[in-house]
């Protein structure tokens, strides 16, 4: 909640691709094309793996299917032989010659059962066919070549194994052509034998099938039905799938067998005895272009067709390693974020059970020193004269010192012209944020100093419970709980959603790990000695309040959040200052963890924040944002080509364990949880709001781009809560001789 002074954040380098946008902000300009290329190939390459893979797949529950009318089938193809060519104009069929015997494996290749049929047919010097799937051969090119290396014949199957007479037109021409180019970019060879998923005889042609065949008479192929079934794919048993696998008579046959699918060991056992048997009646075996004398239907691809298999191959398989690597990466990211919220409710627990000790035994003696409080301001005049009464009506003494940046409109008038008691105001040159909190400090004439924005409201016991914890000498700063106070409709309702269960349960989880990276502009107290110490507030980061809170850990000083220090503080009321703001918050982020990487490698306190703190800060608030847009594209894709109920449910147990923690979270603020009824809503807008604004804060910290503060709109929403009754021992801070008072 860093209120970001107008000033440029140095940078370690320059790029020469930027652009300057209507505020004045410089940004690169090319990372938004690179997210938008990367988000179209992921997709495409999602869509093209799940087409490929999950439309369709192989199946035999439509054989026995209803069969349709078939008068535009010729009578001469359904009673003749079952390789068909020129269906398109005048339809040949020729029948395979007597005692012979063209063995036809359908649905591979299969990893397992391939190379053991190959297996058979070497050793009894057989030459089959084989007619492949397109989605198994990108799977398995090797097996491709292995058939053509031994003399095998290939023929087409189809890419995915539709039901091709229930395709449109051009899908079918899809399944044919990617199929032929991924045999040509497995093997180097293009092949002009068909066999139709789902088909068998000739006389089970119909109207929608003869479709198809005529169809792919225009590619140029020719059509290969069968003529003996051994029925393998309903696994009866191995002499069962012998019997129907052979020939009644000296017929010539085309037997129809399968080498993938499924199970195919009875048919390995069947083609051990199928073999020998019918060599032994007089049978010889062959290839499905000899046995009906086509020459030869296998070719050598032409180098135009080779390139494009070999690209298509490459794509599938790139896009089946996106799947794996996303599917793994979702899988760790659900473990690791159901890991983070069990660990953050248990610490969240765990603060509120030694909050609760420490109402009986405190923090030590309770602290009642003066306090100054330092209030940047630059053109607050809508929310200044809150602010200041606000802090003038704590129940705790105080100084306020409104420190003006060079403020163009009313701001140090207004405030001069309250003449409210303990108030003084100081004027500078625009600085920025740094500068103006280090006129502050310089000023303060008391060891304990808040830090307060300009648009924040303190309640009148903020102060006093924000300083409490300096009562132990190890603590060297304090969080407090800075509320919106503009939660009406959506965008407040999500923020205040963010600030209580987001923002507030990690603070509890930071305090105790003993690695609080923030404590935030608008709510904070110091040791003015230990920010000295320092140099006071550095302005080598746009977030100068994370700066500062990690230079304290890494100087060894204990930082604590005291959760019933509460502020009220306006937030963005729309999705551009929302965005602004966010990037400026995130980019100094970012700028804050580089420039203390070391701790990293440090001990004690400064290795807490290094590998707590900075860690936790890598993982949820940079990697998985990172990953975000990946997650929400991969979940559509499950949507549309997994099983959609299984996604939803996914979807709805994270939402219900984010409904849990935010209904703690409420609780242990003290919150209504009526704003949670938003948090579905949350996930379609706001979340993407988020991700997005990591991804332009990576971007423009890793370009070394130059990236400007731009101040957030005020809506004068605040208000001063009513003036605190007078204490016993309340007394006013004397100034010394060099402070002049308003």
């Amino acid at each position: 909640m860093t209120d970001r002074r107008h000033r440029t954040a140095p940078s370690r380098r320059k790029t020469p691709v930027r652009r300057r946008d209507r505020t004045g902000q410089i940004t690169p300009r090319t990372h938004w094309l690179l997210l938008s290329v990367l988000a179209v190939t992921l997709s495409t390459a999602l869509l093209l793996q799940g087409y490929t893979h999950h439309m369709f797949g192989i199946s035999q529950d439509d054989v026995t299917g209803a069969r349709g009318r078939s008068d535009a089938v010729p009578g001469r193809v359904v009673h003749g032989g079952p390789v068909i060519a020129n269906a398109a104009s005048s339809a040949q069929t020729v029948q395979v010659a007597d005692r012979t015997i063209a063995l036809t494996f359908d649905d591979g290749p299969d990893p397992v059962w391939t190379p053991r049929i190959l297996d058979v047919l070497r050793r009894d010097h057989v030459h089959a066919t084989f007619f492949v799937v397109g989605t198994e051969v990108v799977d398995h090119p090797e097996l491709v070549r292995r058939m053509i290396a031994d003399g095998h014949q290939i023929g087409i199957h189809t890419f995915t194994h539709p039901d091709l007479s229930r395709l449109a037109p051009w899908q079918r021409s899809l399944e044919l052509r990617e199929t032929q180019l991924a045999v040509a970019g497995a093997a180097g060879v293009t092949t002009a034998l068909l066999r139709p998923p789902y088909s068998s005889e000739n006389a089970a042609l119909d109207d929608a099938d003869w479709s198809v065949l005529k169809q792919a008479d225009q590619a140029g192929y020719v059509t290969v039905l069968t003529t003996q079934d051994a029925e393998d794919w309903q696994r009866p048993g191995t002499a069962r799938i012998l019997a129907n696998a052979t020939p009644h008579g000296h017929a010539g046959q085309i037997v129809l067998m399968h080498d993938g699918g499924g199970d195919r060991s009875q048919t390995v056992a069947a083609l051990n005895a199928l073999i020998p048997r019918l060599k032994a009646h007089g049978f010889r075996f062959t290839t499905v272009g000899a046995a009906v004398g086509m020459a030869g239907p296998v070719q050598r691809a032409g180098l135009g067709d080779h390139l494009q298999g070999m690209a298509l191959l490459a794509v599938l398989r790139t896009g089946d390693w996106i799947v794996w690597l996303l599917g793994a990466l979702m899988t760790a990211a659900g473990a690791i974020s159901v890991l983070r919220a069990a660990v953050v409710l248990i610490a969240a627990r765990r603060h509120r059970k030694l909050r609760t000790g420490r109402r009986g035994r405190s923090w030590g003696p309770p602290v009642t020193e003066p306090v100054s409080v330092i209030v940047p301001a630059y053109n607050e005049s809508a929310g200044i004269e809150a602010a200041v009464r606000s802090l003038v009506a704590s129940d705790h003494p105080v100084e306020v010192v409104v420190v003006d940046d060079g403020s163009t409109d009313v701001t140090a008038d207004l405030v001069e012209s309250l003449r409210l008691p303990g108030v003084r105001v100081i004027r500078q040159e625009n600085a920025g944020k740094p500068a103006a909190l280090n006129t502050g400090l310089a000023a303060a004439s008391c060891d304990l100093v808040v830090m307060v924005d300009g648009d924040t409201v303190f309640e009148p016991g903020t102060v006093r419970a924000l300083v409490q914890p300096f009562a132990d000498p190890r603590v060297g700063a304090v969080s407090g709980n800075a509320k919106v106070v503009n939660r009406g409709g959506l965008l407040g309702r999500w923020q205040h959603i963010e600030y209580v269960v987001g923002f507030n349960l990690d603070r509890r989880l930071f305090d105790l790990a003993e690695c609080m990276p923030t404590v935030p502009g608008a709510v904070g107290a110091f040791r003015r000695r230990a920010l000295l110490a320092l140099g006071g507030v550095s302005d080598a980061t746009l977030a100068e309040d994370t700066d500062l809170t990690m230079a304290l850990c890494r100087d060894g000083w204990r930082v604590v959040y005291e959760e019933g220090a509460v502020a009220w503080t306006e937030a963005p009321a729309s999705l551009n200052a929302l965005w602004r703001q966010r990037y400026r918050w995130c980019y100094g982020t970012l700028q804050a963890m580089w420039k203390h990487r070391g701790a990293l490698v440090q001990r004690g306190a400064a290795g807490k924040l290094g590998r707590r703190g900075l860690l936790y800060l890598l993982l949820f608030q940079v990697l998985l944002p990172l990953l975000a847009p990946a997650v929400d594209i991969f979940a559509l894709y499950g949507l549309v080509f997994l099983d959609p109920l299984r996604i939803a449910g996914l979807w709805l147990a994270f939402l219900l364990l984010q409904l849990g923690m935010g209904l703690y979270a409420f609780r242990l603020d003290g919150e209504r949880p009526g704003a949670l009824w938003s948090l579905p809503l949350q996930q379609f807008v706001y979340r993407q709001l988020m991700y997005l604004v990591v991804i332009q804060s990576v971007f423009t910290a890793v370009s070394g781009s130059r990236l400007r503060w731009q101040r957030m709109e005020r809506y004068g929403s605040l208000q001063a809560p009513p003036a605190a009754p007078p204490r016993a021992g309340h007394r006013q801070p004397v100034p010394d001789d060099t402070t002049q008072w308003s």
